[in-house]
């Protein structure tokens, strides 16, 4: 698509003028709802003229909100999915149906709000948000799937009092921020339960139990856990499809599902996925469970998820997941485990406030390794990532640019060699735009 003239420098703006968690670290953070609540009672508070489900979790609330966002379209619901961060472009961020908000509504949208921004100073997250809501309140959606940031209790979009709320799992990340025990992050995760509004958790935990079944006692808040309702059992697999037998434990059903989610951790996601869509189909005419399970086999195609293990090339095979974290990691790196090739390599690069120490340890020693950093203030230099690295006994060769990584490696690779790219979402969106790039480049040629 062409770029709109005046878009770029409307990302400067807010790039530049407002504080950007993902670019600086928690400096950007605001420590309560009233910048939001501000902005959005300025433009009309939009958050109140649609439908949501709202989704929080450590991992996997990423591909359950694309997924159930698939869900409602091919229900043939009008449907707004808001997710952060974006990987390549920051209209990723806000979509109907799949479709990236006009890059003309965000130049008008931000040039109306300038005053707004300029009185009220809200971070970048926040002005988002704002920018979201507004969007899908004007466009008339008929549900939006809306994705917390960090956290949940104090996240921008904790604004709105949904027909469901999703917590996806909990597992250590951002602990400087939520909390340095299992049930300290579950408790910020908790907070977005609302009064009377039932709630799915997708994974259980002895440490979170009591501290979801409290605050749901608390709100008056139906709990549903996806792992108490579905087994699954994973039949075939190939790079573009997972299959899977689902089994209702309730209703003592088996079924047949195939996805487009292919990385090995998606069955907890889909076990989600299935709970949220039953609850949903009570007030949602047209929702069911075999149109979630059709839905589940285009989440990719209908909605534009990327970047969960996220075949980019097959031969040689490239793959990159924005994993970045302990728990994410582990999933990824044991599917990187079944990947047979002669010669594997690893690309990865991190932020500064991640507990690397930690996750390094995770990492195989039979790979051959290359460190850079995205171009963002709050990554790691790759040079302080080869140093942690050679502590846990893992060597390899540091790049200024994720681009002149994926650049030197892919020149070098055999075609049944293989290739990981990982770490962060910043890593991952930098590699996919070289990589798109360079196929684009190569396409005229061979036509």
């Amino acid at each position: 698509m062409v770029e709109t003239p005046g878009y770029k420098e409307t990302l400067d703006y807010i790039y530049e003028r407002l504080p950007m968690f993902s670019r600086i670290g928690k400096a950007a953070l605001k420590p309560d709802l009233t910048n939001t609540l501000k902005l959005c009672a300025a433009l009309g508070d939009p958050q109140n003229e649609f439908k949501s489900v709202h989704i929080a979790g450590t991992n996997g609330k990423g591909s359950t909100s694309h997924a159930l966002a698939c869900v409602f379209q091919k229900a043939g619901y009008k449907t707004g999915l808001y997710t952060s961060p974006h990987l390549v472009d920051f209209r990723e961020r806000i979509r109907i149906n799949g479709v990236p908000v006009p890059h003309q509504w965000v130049i008008d949208f931000v040039n109306k709000c300038k005053p707004l921004i300029e009185e009220i100073n809200p971070s970048f997250f926040e002005i988002t948000v704002a920018m979201a809501f507004r969007y899908f309140a004007d466009e008339q959606v008929d549900m939006a799937i809306i994705e917390t940031g960090l956290g949940g209790r104090l996240d921008s979009t904790n604004i709105i009092t949904p027909e469901l709320s999703i917590i996806t799992n909990i597992s250590y990340d951002h602990k400087d921020l939520l909390g340095d025990t299992l049930a300290q992050i579950a408790a910020e995760k908790a907070g977005i339960m609302k009064p009377g509004v039932p709630v799915v958790i997708g994974e259980q935990n002895d440490e979170t139990e009591r501290v979801f079944f409290e605050h749901s006692v608390h709100n008056n808040s139906p709990l549903y856990y996806a792992e108490s309702i579905w087994e699954m059992a994973r039949v075939k697999q190939d790079l573009n499809y997972q299959y899977y037998k689902a089994y209702h434990k309730t209703n003592d059903e088996l079924t047949s599902i195939k996805t487009d989610l292919t990385g090995n951790y998606q069955q907890h996601n889909i076990k989600t996925i299935l709970t949220a869509v039953e609850l949903l189909s009570f007030s949602n005419p047209g929702l069911s469970l075999s149109g979630a399970i059709e839905a589940l086999a285009v989440v990719k195609s209908k909605t534009g998820l990327h970047g969960r293990w996220d075949v980019l090339q097959q031969a040689p095979f490239i793959v990159s997941d924005v994993a970045h974290n302990h728990a994410g990691l582990s999933e990824v790196l044991g599917q990187w485990a079944q990947v047979s090739a002669p010669r594997k390599h690893i690309i990865m690069g991190f932020v500064k406030d991640k507990d690397v120490r930690d996750v390094l340890s995770l990492f195989p020693k039979d790979a051959t390794y290359h460190f850079c950093n995205a171009q963002i203030l709050r990554a790691m230099p790759a040079e302080d990532l080869r140093q942690l690295a050679l502590e846990a006994g893992i060597m390899g060769v540091c790049y200024p640019t994720v681009a002149e990584a994926v650049a030197s490696v892919t020149k070098t690779m055999g075609a049944e060699d293989a290739l990981l790219i990982t770490g962060s979402f910043f890593i991952v969106g930098e590699a996919m735009e070289f990589i798109a790039e360079k196929q684009a480049r190569v396409m005229p040629t061979l036509a």
